[in-house]
């Protein structure tokens, strides 16, 4: 395979229980972040990566691939990790289990500089912050990069500081990511650093340790709805039915 798609999706959560099989408009939701990734034109396979049996159920009742994991894992990456371990593929894409409505193109964008380029190891997306507040909300995560598209940095907190207005961009990451499958595998056997730490992001330990992060500014309309609270539930299941009136899918 050139290109694997890989949803992690663990059953337990503090704020949501169970949230891969949360309800939304009649299928749970990693049935939809699963049949949306699989429009991607770009990967040659999707399995879900999870820790629990009924997510697994789930997943082939509606027709999908799941792995079971080591239950012992603290992030995402790892799962990803162990299930990429044994395949023949170059590029692997880990795409997050509680976004329902995850464009396949941005999981185009956010691959096609890997395949195209195997000394590039690692990528992600960006999208311009239009929205005022977002600048100082820390759950909406910035990213500044180089003139040739690579990450300097991270944060939570506004990056670049708005110093003078005139001109001034923020973007905000976009946590889908791209691995070349061996570096994949390096990345998820290097100890959490300092930076990673305080700022609670993950995609840090790359930048510390010294390799270098794609980040592509998506051209698709980002729908910033992941589900992490009963809240953002309620949340995503009107707009879900509201696409569904508008356009008779979902």
């Amino acid at each position: 395979m050139q290109a694997l798609g890989v949803i992690p999706a663990r059953y337990g959560s503090t704020r949501l229980e169970g949230k891969p099989l949360v309800d939304i408009i009649g299928k749970p939701m990693i049935q939809h972040v699963y049949e949306n990734v699989t429009r991607s034109s770009i990967l040659d396979d999707v399995i879900v990566a999870t820790d629990d049996s009924k997510i697994k159920k789930v997943v082939e009742g509606f027709g999908g691939k799941a792995v079971l994991t080591s239950p012992d894992y603290t992030t995402g990456t790892d799962r990803v990790a162990e299930v990429a371990r044994n395949l023949d593929v170059q590029v692997v894409v880990n795409i997050q289990g509680d976004e329902p409505f995850i464009n396949p193109e941005m999981i185009n964008e956010v691959a096609e500089p890997l395949l195209r380029d195997k000394n590039i190891l690692m990528g992600t997306l960006m999208h311009k912050i239009k929205n005022e507040e977002d600048l100082s909300n820390p759950n909406v995560v910035k990213v500044v990069t180089d003139k040739s598209g690579f990450a300097l940095y991270f944060s939570r907190s506004l990056i670049p500081y708005l110093r003078h207005s005139e001109g001034h961009r923020a973007f905000e990451h976009i946590g889908i990511y791209s691995y070349q499958k061996d570096f994949l595998l390096k990345f998820a056997e290097l100890k959490p650093t300092s930076l990673e730490t305080s700022e609670s992001l993950e995609q840090l330990r790359a930048l510390e340790n010294g390799y270098r992060i794609k980040v592509v500014l998506t051209k698709q309309k980002y729908i910033a709805l992941s589900v992490d609270t009963p809240e953002d539930l309620e949340k995503a299941r009107v707009f879900a039915k509201s696409l569904r009136e508008k356009e008779g899918g979902f």
